[in-house]
């Protein structure tokens, strides 16, 4: 009957920190997905000499490059700060040139009532950046 209780007890305390691992998990995963599209879309532009797009759809929870989609999970609040002139329906834009600059901007990867990630662009250099903040 002690067993039974111990087995109890230390599952009741690990599923859930299991499940918070799990999401911490998914959440760095986002991040480190975010940073790597920006630095590709910079790449691929400077080495193809044509400018590349990076769309930001918040409402979807999706990063697109051409034809590679980065999807979001649900948990995570995705914020766009992008050029406005390239946005159209809600949808933010983060353009590279090919001489290695970009259009600036960038997104916020946030949990809710936690804390989040500030993914930056600088607009001179096309430099990815990332920066982390507590949330009120």
């Amino acid at each position: 009957m002690v067993a039974i209780t111990i087995v109890a007890l230390v599952l009741a305390v690990s599923v859930p920190a299991s499940s918070r691992l799990y999401r911490n998990i998914q959440y760095r995963e986002s991040v480190r997905d975010t940073v790597t599209l920006f630095a590709t879309a910079r790449y691929e532009a400077v080495r193809s000499g044509q400018a590349r797009d990076v769309r930001i759809d918040p409402r979807t929870n999706e990063l697109r490059l051409e034809g590679e989609v980065r999807h979001l999970p649900d948990e995570v609040n995705l914020v766009v700060h992008a050029a406005q002139e390239l946005g159209d329906r809600g949808v933010g834009v983060i353009r590279f040139y090919p001489e290695g600059g970009s259009s600036g901007g960038g997104v916020d990867l946030q949990i809710p009532g936690r804390y989040g990630v500030r993914v930056n662009v600088d607009w001179l250099l096309g430099r990815v950046s990332q920066e982390k903040y507590g949330l009120d």
